[in-house]
């Protein structure tokens, strides 16, 4: 493997930390409308609290990862995506906003404040899919074409559903008792409906699942892909909640697996690839040194956060901890 290659796993490995655990706070905001009663949602929000903030540090990790070790791919995604990178950028800093203040608003305003959560979060999620979609259709002539086509569509949709299937299983996981019943048929029509727009961007992207399936790892991946789906079946029916979001967390990580697999050499397909577009030996070596140093500390601090703060979530966290 070359310099280039640990360059792009690093920011492969930012991106899928960033997906699994932002988007589980994600997906736990776009279900405020399903649980109703205050105590739920005052739960629901005690839950990821203590972390949330943390997670977009990948986010931070990735954007400036990509600017250091592939400046012509970060000019050309940010010059043809700023519009919806500005919009998710707002959407974030809009569920932050809520997420913190509603313990200090006021009922009345309080309603507000989980509307605009819920809002801000699934549009930060349909974003970050629509913008992934975009990538996967890029074409030889026309590069990346921005507008409301079917594939960045069907990506959008399908991590919006994702995500709140990762939601259905941490509060399950996190919460459980008054919240288990709603949130296990609400896991079982994102499972459904994720699988669904799985096969869709399948199908119409078979160019990158065909190239994946040449290559040994792509195989695994796929062979992953079927077991997990197969496997959170099986743990939906028999209402196992640590199961299914260990099984949801891994469908992710197959799933981007077999991506890179399919997308490899290309960054961007027919547009930018990874050896070309690489940044001198010397950057990617600096960089690389200090990723190598920052990522085990933020994992470190990322496994202790969760460890202070696991089990059950039965009561409002003390004051202290929210602020």
């Amino acid at each position: 493997m070359t310099l280039a290659d640990f360059a792009a796993l690093a920011l492969l490995l930012s991106m899928l930390i960033y997906v699994l655990l932002d988007g589980t706070d994600l997906g736990v905001g776009m279900l405020f409308p399903c649980f109703r009663e205050e105590s739920q949602r005052r739960r629901m929000v005690n839950s990821i609290l203590p972390v949330w903030d943390a997670n977009e540090t990948w986010l931070v990790l990735l954007a400036g990862g990509m600017f250091a070790l592939f400046p012509a791919v970060y000019s050309l995604l940010f010059n043809a995506l700023c519009g919806p990178v500005f919009a998710m950028v707002l959407a974030l800093f809009l569920r932050g906003l809520a997420l913190e203040y509603r313990a200090q608003a006021q009922e009345a305003f309080r309603h507000w404040l989980d509307r605009l959560m819920c809002a801000s979060s699934a549009l930060a999620a349909f974003l970050q899919g629509w913008c992934a979609g975009v990538v996967f259709g890029a074409e030889p002539q026309r590069g990346l074409e921005i507008g409301f086509s079917l594939t960045p569509l069907l990506c959008g949709l399908g991590l919006v559903v994702i995500y709140l299937l990762l939601g259905c299983c941490w509060i399950r996981w996190r919460i459980g008792e008054d919240v288990e019943e709603r949130a296990s048929a609400l896991a079982w029509l994102c499972w459904v409906l994720s699988l669904v727009l799985f096969l869709s961007v399948l199908l119409l992207n078979r160019d990158i699942w065909m190239t994946a399936w040449q290559r040994w790892p792509g195989k695994i991946a796929a062979m992953l892909i079927l077991l997990c789906w197969l496997g959170q079946l099986l743990a939906l029916w028999r209402g196992r909640a640590t199961w299914q979001l260990t099984l949801t967390l891994g469908l992710i990580t197959a799933v981007f697996a077999g991506v890179a697999c399919g997308f490899y050499p290309w960054l961007i397909p027919w547009q930018q690839d990874l050896h070309r577009s690489a940044a001198p030996a010397a950057t990617q070596r600096f960089v690389l040194i200090g990723t190598a140093i920052v990522m085990p500390l933020t994992l470190l601090y990322h496994s202790w956060a969760f460890w202070v703060f696991r089990g059950k979530v039965r009561e409002a966290l003390p004051l202290s901890v929210c602020c």
